[in-house]
């Protein structure tokens, strides 16, 4: 399995106030650039896997909104995300 728990927490202690707030944006955007990451991979070797197609366009749409909510709540921790992840705007 490419995603353990122990990855996760990781992924939220770095990225979220906490290893166990697993519901802060930082920390789910962390997680939804590490899953897109990982099927972006997977769909570099096996190019005619639609269905995993489909499930990265809905995680990059996630993504995408939860970083529109940042921007509107509070830019210092949208500008912060990007910047530590190194997403494009």
């Amino acid at each position: 399995m490419y995603l353990t728990s122990e990855k996760k927490q990781e992924l939220f202690a770095q990225h979220g106030k906490s290893a166990t707030d697993t519901g802060s944006a930082e920390g789910q955007v962390a997680l939804f650039t590490f899953r897109i990451n990982h099927l972006t991979e997977h769909l570099k070797q096996n190019k005619k896997d639609h269905s995993t197609r489909r499930s990265l366009i809905k995680l990059v749409g996630k993504r995408r909104s939860l970083l529109d909510y940042l921007m509107k709540k509070d830019i210092g921790r949208y500008r912060s995300i990007i910047k530590e992840l190194n997403l494009r705007k």
